[in-house]
């Protein structure tokens, strides 16, 4: 099983990013993608921080660790600078927080995080047709989500992306250790926003492909 979105207590999760990695490990976890909060303060601090992290982690343990942030509540003109400072600093995937209708998210970060070309724009709401066309343009996964409140427009979000082809991972957005979900509860997350296990499971190989290049010699 894969994530590529998480968080650790360096933003609002609960845990150390090994211990988040560890129990991620027990419940079958092979890959996992540390992203937490940030924006223009603490970048800096962030980033530098999880690369750190996911080197011991992906020295010692078999499940494998990539360092990334999610960019979050940032105005939409800053995305693509913060884009690029966040991969100067070593972060090797790159999340926005997209426009959830949960929370007030600037209108036009969608098409700001896409036009950025981010890896990855999470739970990213009301998404129009044009940005989803825009996003298969630009090779960057739309998120299906199993958060609360977020997952809202997930039928949406699919819908929109089977149209135009568009890429579509499955994240936890795990903030707690009961957050991190379980392979069936997986299924039903997928198959509740109108997909089969089939589907699941190329999403996933996909994922799994994103995570493999970006991931490197870390």
């Amino acid at each position: 099983m894969i994530d590529l979105h998480t968080h650790s207590l360096l933003s609002d999760g609960v845990l150390l990013p090994s211990e988040l990695v560890r129990r991620a490990e027990v419940k079958g976890y092979q890959y996992w993608a540390i992203t937490d909060h940030a924006d223009v303060s603490n970048l800096d601090h962030i980033v530098p921080r999880i690369v750190l992290a996911a080197r011991e982690i992906n020295a010692h343990w078999h499940i494998k660790v990539i360092p990334g942030i999610e960019l979050t509540h940032v105005p939409p003109e800053t995305i693509a600078d913060l884009v690029a400072k966040a991969r100067e600093l070593g972060a090797r995937l790159i999340v926005v927080h997209g426009e959830t209708i949960a929370e007030p998210v600037p209108p036009g970060t969608n098409r700001a995080a896409i036009e950025a070309g981010v890896n990855i724009l999470a739970h990213p709401g009301l998404i129009t047709m044009d940005e989803v066309h825009r996003a298969a343009e630009k090779g960057v996964f739309l998120e299906i989500t199993s958060r609360k409140g977020h997952s809202l427009t997930n039928g949406h979000v699919v819908r929109l992306a089977q149209k135009a082809k568009a890429g579509l991972v499955l994240n936890s957005d795990t903030h707690t250790p009961e957050d991190i979900v379980s392979l069936d509860q997986r299924a039903r997350i997928v198959e509740g926003a109108g997909l089969n296990k089939e589907a699941l499971q190329k999403m996933d190989e996909s994922a799994i492909r994103l995570f493999t290049r970006l991931l490197g010699n870390l």
